[in-house]
């Protein structure tokens, strides 16, 4: 069994493959999106279809770790396309709640179908199995992440 110092470079290794990927993943998925649209949209988007709408502008900023003011101005621009609305915070009046619109929910989808000659090209060159099989490990690293990021 080695020791966690030992271990550094393995887990460098991976998070350095895994900051490569993201790279490179956003800028083939914002050649797939529509103009004016970028990843940060498409990431509010779906963390509000994952995790579900009406949340608060700074606990979206929160959970994808920008500052609120960038949030601020994406938020902006999914309201002016129409892919969300405001409604008042029943718990704060002062705060507002961000509401995935329908166009919101269908803009989500078609970005991802958008995608989807890309990820049948990597299916053919990649063993998805192999895919599925790295899933628990990364699901994991991220709870971890995610966890110790609200230990803070």
């Amino acid at each position: 069994m080695s020791k966690p110092e030992q271990d550094i470079p393995t887990i460098f290794a991976l998070f350095n493959e895994i900051g490569i990927i993201s790279q490179l993943s956003s800028r083939l998925f914002e050649t797939r999106l529509p103009d004016g649209f970028l990843v940060s949209h498409f990431a509010v988007l779906n963390h509000l279809t994952r995790l579900g709408d009406g949340r608060t502008p700074l606990s979206i900023a929160q959970a994808l770790q920008v500052p609120k003011t960038s949030m601020t101005h994406t938020l902006k621009g999914l309201h002016k396309a129409g892919l969300i609305a405001f409604e008042p915070n029943p718990k704060d009046s002062r705060s507002k709640c961000v509401m995935l619109t329908d166009q919101g929910r269908t803009f989500r989808e078609n970005a991802i179908a958008a995608l989807g000659p890309d990820m049948v090209q990597m299916a053919q060159r990649i063993d998805v199995s192999k895919i599925a099989d790295a899933l628990p490990i990364l699901i994991e690293v991220r709870a971890y992440l995610d966890k110790a990021r609200e230990a803070e």
